[in-house]
């Protein structure tokens, strides 16, 4: 190795980045005057649950996907929704948990139990 000084880092190898300017953090708002202040959103209603009714058709579409179940360690998540369908129209939103529908508890369901009570309602799915 040598420690001479004449080996070099072969920089000419490497792409020229240019970093957008430096811009200062937001000033320090103490904790007490925020909940009055306009860069602070305090409206926590957007998660809290809610219900959610979804008139199903026999036979349709429910305009959604899900993700997770029992297996998983995780509650039901809404991974899609179709735009402009009935699920869209009612409401339901990616990333939404469905807490019981039908009043079926679905915090500790299985995958496969979930999409079957969808297929097999009628009328409507009362989402919680």
């Amino acid at each position: 190795m040598d420690m001479g000084g004449s080996s070099r880092i072969p920089y000419d190898d490497y792409p020229v980045v240019f970093l957008p300017p430096y811009e200062n953090p937001p000033t320090w708002i103490p904790p007490h005057e925020r909940i009055y202040h306009s860069d602070y959103n305090n409206e926590l209603t957007q998660f809290l649950p809610r219900t959610i009714i979804l008139k199903k058709p026999s036979g349709a579409q429910l305009g959604f996907n899900i993700r997770g179940g029992k297996a998983s360690q995780l509650g039901i998540f809404i991974s899609k929704v179709i735009p402009d369908s009935d699920a869209h129209r009612a409401g339901l939103q990616e990333g939404d948990q469905v807490l019981a529908v039908n009043d079926v508890d679905f915090q500790d369901i299985e995958h496969s139990k979930v999409r079957g009570g969808f297929t097999l309602a009628g009328g409507a799915l009362l989402f919680e």
